[in-house]
């Protein structure tokens, strides 16, 4: 069987956007733990947009939170943190429809959707391993080199075949090294279009909630389709896909099964989701014990203490630091 997934850097556009989407978030919920946030980030070339729904009762600076944010970039390519100055920044933000804000008020679901959670036994962080392998050396990459990039890692037969590495501001000698280094493979592609130093905003637009395979579990695990950043709890794509994976995590454990799915589906303003099921080592379950409403689930991982940028740079799941992870 082969298997690949990749791994993108907090320097990826569309990373940017999704740091800069629950950046928002975190400053509403600092003002107002009650703000019904649903925001959407596109950025590149010196223009960032900012549209959605908020009701809050608290109005954070956006503009100057986004412009402090945002990594500037000199000649170099060198990013720097609080370099936006540039940047025009267009925000148009409406408050949630009335009859959204009624169903929710009742406690109910803020859309319907469906949430998939997953676990495995094969990694400690009970991830699929080409997604860990992918995720691990990205980050080891973005240690020495700070910027945009990615990466792709191949298994064939848990034998890994090819990797590839593509990091701006790098030397291709010196990325090779440090690759082998973190992980063996059979074939290396290091920047395999050459060298590059424009990245980031400046070569390409980003957009949140783009990069939906990576913040979930890679390619050969279903996922629900609802992105997650720049959204507060009562979307149930973000906190029903959070309780998700703790329900998987739970049951793989109980079970000491090889592999846990869960699937829950809701409707809008209902609180209850419409299906619940786990699926264990092929044996399929109704999902029962668990409070499964918003605000249940809010209650079981203590959402409200959640920084929701931490969550938006390395995937949502197989943090220790996550609540839904223990």
């Amino acid at each position: 069987m082969i298997k690949t997934a990749e791994f993108v850097s907090p320097g990826h556009p569309d990373k940017i956007c999704d740091f800069i989407a629950d950046s928002i978030l975190d400053a509403y919920l600092e003002g107002d733990k009650e703000s019904r946030v649903a925001v959407e980030v596109m950025g590149g070339h010196n223009l960032i947009t900012i549209n959605g729904e908020v009701t809050s009762s608290f109005h954070p600076d956006l503009e100057s939170l986004v412009k402090k944010i945002v990594p500037a970039r000199n000649a170099e390519g060198i990013a720097s943190a609080g370099g936006g100055e540039n940047y025009k920044i267009i925000i148009n933000l409406v408050k949630q429809s009335p009859e959204i804000a009624h169903g929710v008020d009742e406690g109910g679901a803020g859309d319907q959707g469906i949430m998939k959670g997953y676990a495995t036994s094969e990694t400690e962080s009970m991830l699929p391993r080409e997604y860990e392998l992918a995720r691990n050396l990205c980050q080891k990459v973005y240690e020495k080199y700070p910027y945009d990039g990615k990466v792709q890692v191949t298994l064939e037969n848990d034998v890994i075949k090819t990797v590839v590495v593509s990091f701006q501001n790098s030397k291709n000698a010196e990325l090779l090294s440090l690759v082998k280094s973190t992980i063996e493979a059979e074939e290396y592609l290091i920047n395999p279009a050459g060298e590059w130093h424009q990245g980031g905003f400046d070569a390409d637009t980003g957009l949140s909630g783009r990069k939906l395979v990576i913040d979930n579990y890679g390619p050969e695990i279903p996922i629900g389709g609802g992105s997650f950043s720049g959204k507060d709890y009562t979307k149930v794509d973000r906190s029903g896909a959070y309780i998700a994976r703790k329900i998987a995590i739970d049951l793989l454990k109980k079970k000491n099964a090889k592999e846990v799915f869960v699937k829950l589906a809701y409707a809008i303003g209902e609180p209850e989701p419409v299906m619940a099921i786990a699926v264990s080592d092929g044996v399929e379950e109704p999902v029962t014990g668990y409070d499964l409403s918003p605000k249940g689930i809010r209650t079981l991982l203590k959402l409200d203490f959640v920084k929701y940028a931490e969550t938006s740079q390395w995937g949502h799941f197989g943090h220790s630091e996550f609540p839904w992870e223990n």
